[in-house]
């Protein structure tokens, strides 16, 4: 079986892991024992993969987007403040962007595959200033340069809070994980969490995680302990972490209303 390099360290990988049936073809799957990341092969079907943004057999997106509303809102707390411009990367449809605006955040949307159907008339561009946090939820294992990617978003925000799997040790087999995707062929790259520690390494940031799903590079310095314990409390509660805010929901209709009706010219 080929050789591959790492797309997170450069290190050359001699020899695949395994290979699996993907979308039609056998792909072989490499582990770096330099920073733990398991990749696919340098992927060619990623047009067919993406076909469709959102697959077919993601059916918690709706509880992951409540959960995320929590998370957010938890790490913008733990980092001084709920006040600040918030960008959902890999944005989706623009269902937690909305979700966040109701309670009072003001978020943004941005994704180069999706549509953004529910959180139209906030999509980011460069006129949104001071971004206080990037959210970057289940995407990293789709990403084929997860360098490149967070240097991108750490020049929006010196915070990127972000969700991913971690891969056990010893890699599980193809049958025995539901996460390498091979159903839809989005999943690319799996972390584990030296893979995270020398990303953030590389680019000067802090890590924090939970070690299993939740993580978040910073270039600010916080409590990881209360950044934990305000994860849990967002888990049962988002609302209870938005007490205070006013949600945005009446004044992003009548901004939304008022540029429908503007006169053209």
């Amino acid at each position: 079986m080929n050789s591959s390099n790492c797309r997170v360290c450069s290190n050359v990988i001699q020899v695949s892991i395994f290979s699996a049936p993907l979308l039609g073809a056998e792909v072989n799957f490499y582990e770096c024992d330099q920073c733990g990341y398991v990749q696919t092969e340098m992927p060619s079907w990623l047009d067919k993969a993406y076909e469709s943004a959102i697959n077919s057999s993601d059916t918690g997106i709706m509880q992951r987007n409540r959960d995320n509303t929590g998370l957010v809102l938890a790490t913008l707390l733990a980092l001084g403040g709920r006040r600040r411009n918030v960008v959902d990367w890999a944005g989706g449809h623009g269902i937690l962007v909305r979700m966040l605006r109701d309670l009072g955040v003001c978020a943004y949307w941005s994704d180069p595959y999706a549509s953004n159907i529910v959180a139209r008339g906030f999509e980011y561009s460069g006129d949104v200033t001071s971004v206080g946090l990037v959210g970057c939820f289940e995407a990293y294992e789709h990403f084929i340069d997860p360098v490149s990617e967070t240097r991108v978003m750490l020049g929006l925000s010196d915070s990127i809070l972000f969700t991913t799997s971690l891969i056990a040790t010893p890699a599980p087999l193809p049958c025995d994980w539901w996460y390498y995707g091979l159903e839809h062929g989005q999943h690319i790259g799996f972390f584990r969490v030296p893979t995270l520690e020398y990303i953030a390494s590389k680019l000067d940031v802090n890590l924090y995680t939970d070690g299993r799903s939740i993580h978040l590079f910073t270039r600010s310095r916080l409590s990881e302990s209360a950044w934990k314990m305000l994860s849990r409390v967002s888990r049962v509660s988002p609302r209870l972490l938005s007490m205070g805010m006013n949600s945005l929901i009446w004044s992003d209709h009548v901004a939304m209303s008022c540029h429908a009706i503007e006169p053209a010219g």
